[in-house]
């Protein structure tokens, strides 16, 4: 089994790092997936990554059609309306990569294409855009994380992956459990992501604040008791949870840069869905649903939807 061709579909703040490692090695073998205005643009302008403008191949989804290897790096929230351009590329043997948080867009990407396809997978990088650049840092980024759901030992499939990565620059571990994980990076973005992002601060409120740490590891426990109730054990904090870039006092993760920049979050792939397995398998989620809730106020506030009419007619 060998990958020649890489269909990426989301070019964004982690499609890129997979832009600027694999473009030199694959070069028009590696496929940007778009169509219509954006595909133009793409052509156009390329995509600018730590200083220098990558101009990839882009193909649209079905000239993409039977990719040996397709990852998938969209926004959670856009998942839904991609489904078809996946299909459209997806062929008989081209394996998939979700490199989406959350724990549920393999099977919501399977349900689609058949699980066969999934190799499951996550991503640890602290990128972001800087006007119009997506910027990471390059030695400290952990890269891909990926493995079989339900082998252990190395497959054809993740030799495979390991074969196209080697000597790209992009940062790899096989994983052995990666249900389990998964399951632990998750526990990680709630716990971490949410309560800051309601706050309005950076990394060091759980250092200095008592109650902001509670409210972390409240979270946290509501997470092992739904992975619990799925045969996932995640109590003890694992290696993929210690695992972290360089991070300073003032460190603002995804969910309040989203905030930040009046973008709508990924709430629902974090707290939304935890709620949805918690009503499944009976077990309680209250500090998630009050945090789901308040988030969802702070996006509709950035929307402008609390504003008094005076300011409406102002914005209008």
């Amino acid at each position: 089994m060998k990958i020649k061709t890489v269909a990426l579909l989301g070019a964004g703040a982690v499609g890129s790092y997979f832009i600027w490692g694999l473009s030199e090695k694959l070069g028009d073998s590696l496929w940007v997936i778009a169509d219509g205005e954006r595909k133009k643009r793409l052509e156009q302008e390329g995509i600018l990554i730590n200083g220098k403008c990558y101009r990839p191949c882009v193909r649209t989804p079905k000239e993409a059609k039977g990719a040996d290897l397709l990852l998938v790096s969209v926004k959670y929230g856009a998942l839904g309306s991609c489904l078809t351009d996946i299909s459209q590329i997806v062929g008989e043997h081209t394996i998939v990569l979700s490199l989406l948080n959350g724990v549920d867009s393999e099977e919501i990407i399977g349900r689609k294409i058949g699980m066969e396809h999934m190799l499951f997978s996550m991503m640890k990088i602290a990128s972001r855009r800087v006007g119009n650049e997506i910027v990471f840092q390059e030695k400290t980024t952990i890269g891909l994380l990926y493995g079989e759901k339900d082998q252990e030992e190395p497959s054809g499939r993740m030799l495979a992956v390991e074969e196209l990565l080697s000597g790209t620059g992009i940062h790899r571990q096989m994983c052995r459990q990666v249900l389990r994980d998964i399951w632990h990076k998750y526990a990680f973005n709630i716990s971490m992501n949410l309560p800051q992002a309601v706050i309005g601060c950076g990394l060091c409120a759980y250092a200095f604040s008592e109650n902001a740490a509670k409210l972390r590891w409240e979270l946290r426990k509501e997470v092992c008791e739904v992975a619990a109730a799925k045969g996932i054990d995640i109590s003890e904090l694992s290696d993929i949870e210690k695992m972290h870039v360089e991070k300073t006092p003032d460190t603002r993760y995804s969910t309040l840069q989203d905030l930040d920049a009046k973008r709508h979050t990924e709430i629902d792939m974090f707290s939304g869905t935890l709620m949805k397995l918690g009503r499944e398998l009976g077990v309680p989620t209250p500090y998630n649903e009050v945090i789901y809730y308040m988030i969802k106020a702070l996006e509709e506030k950035n929307d402008g939807k609390f504003d008094t009419v005076q300011k409406r007619k102002e914005k209008e």
